[in-house]
């Protein structure tokens, strides 16, 4: 009850929904730099020790490679906007795996991180890998965000290693073949925030938190050599809490899931500008209708709103399974359909966005983009249509 009382007020608090005056792209896509199954190596290890892969997608989720990568790069390089600028896709990076050579030495009986700063884990490898984050970013075509540091609850990880039960066994299996955890196969991994089972279910501790939102952004500055602006929770899972840890760490934009509908980007408390993707396109798990999700995008157009499309890397990946040629074909068909639709659309990342909030403009190079945003003419019965 006391919970809901403080939605209520926190919800009356929250600036208008925002509108605004040009047609605004920007796609966020999570999971980069997140370790799977390790190659057909690690795949056949674990189907030898009894773990039947290949039931769903992310059985086949293994790590984008520097060919990936530069082939999403160049697809978005190939498009442009009403003013000449590619498409930026906003990286969402887990900023550390599991290292799992220090945890096999130690009998797997405790977690431990290497950053990706400092390489990748165990045996796999991904020459030129950090190279090709860090050229797309040059050319302009990818915007580094925060997406935690492993993905999964290491308080759930915890919870299972003491028990010593069957989930802990999984663990070991898992690791010692060099997987992390498969999300669909152990739902209580949770995120990285929130744990979704008892003892002490729900979000963890507001200290935790801060603790490893700190070490994120450490990790990500090691990488990139900047600190991050942006932030996506794994599973979307944050709580004011989270708002609060990331706004003390200097983030500003708060990335959402479809869940909520179509819904205005919004100032938080905090001053966090509350971003709400509309479209999930996931070629690797689902059929896509281009002009459905076109015809979304000029519903939201109408009404201000920006289209926030949602895609995972694993879409990207090409490793165990070929998920980059159709989604690579797949996504050149929508940004082409909604250039050829929508003339005087767009390009932005999260941070032009927040430039165009507090500012009225953000910068293309040297170059200030003037638009115009307001509370908007926002009907509420539209946070109620599901976005597809």
């Amino acid at each position: 009850m006391l919970r809901a009382v403080r939605n209520l007020f926190r919800r009356q608090a929250e600036s208008p929904g925002l509108a605004f005056s040009r047609p605004l792209v920007v796609i966020q896509s999570d999971d980069w730099g997140r370790v799977g199954v390790r190659d057909r190596e690690g795949y056949d290890s674990l189907r030898s020790r009894g773990l039947r892969l290949g039931e769903r997608a992310y059985d086949l989720y293994s790590l984008e490679t520097a060919d990936d990568v530069a082939a999403v790069a160049s697809l978005l390089g190939r498009h442009r906007d009403s003013m000449g600028r590619p498409p930026c896709l906003v990286m969402n990076v887990c900023t550390a795996n599991l290292d799992f050579k220090k945890m096999r030495d130690g009998g797997f009986k405790s977690l431990e991180t290497l950053p990706l700063a400092k390489g990748l884990p165990g045996s796999w490898s991904r020459p030129g890998l950090i190279e090709s984050y860090l050229a797309g970013v040059a050319k302009g075509v990818f915007y580094p965000a925060l997406h935690g540091i492993t993905h999964f609850c290491p308080v759930a990880a915890e919870n299972a290693l003491a028990e010593a039960g069957s989930r802990a066994d999984l663990l070991r299996l898992l690791w010692e073949a060099e997987t992390p955890y498969i999300h669909w196969r152990m739902p209580w991994i949770g995120y990285e925030y929130w744990n979704p089972e008892k003892p002490h279910a729900g979000f963890l501790a507001a200290e935790r938190q801060r603790k490893l939102i700190r070490e994120a952004c450490e990790n990500f500055l090691g990488l990139f050599g900047s600190q991050p602006a942006s932030a996506c929770a794994p599973g979307f899972r944050a709580n004011q809490d989270t708002h609060r840890a990331w706004s003390e760490a200097g983030i500003r934009i708060a990335e959402n899931g479809t869940g909520s509908g179509l819904r205005a980007p919004h100032l938080d408390e905090f001053g966090i500008l509350q971003l709400y993707r509309t479209i999930d396109f996931e070629p690797s798990r689902q059929e896509l209708d281009i002009e459905k999700y076109v015809q979304i995008a000029g519903s939201c157009f109408s009404r201000g709103l920006p289209v926030i499309i949602s895609v995972h890397c694993i879409n990207f990946h090409s490793t165990l399974k070929d998920f980059r040629t159709p989604s690579l074909t797949a996504l050149d068909s929508l940004l082409s359909a909604l250039e050829s639709r929508y003339p005087e659309l767009l390009y932005v990342h999260d941070e032009d966005l927040y430039g165009i909030v507090t500012q009225g403009a953000f910068l293309r190079g040297k170059e200030r983009v003037n638009v115009t945003v307001n509370g908007g003419d926002w009907n509420s019965r539209f946070a109620h249509q599901g976005a597809v």
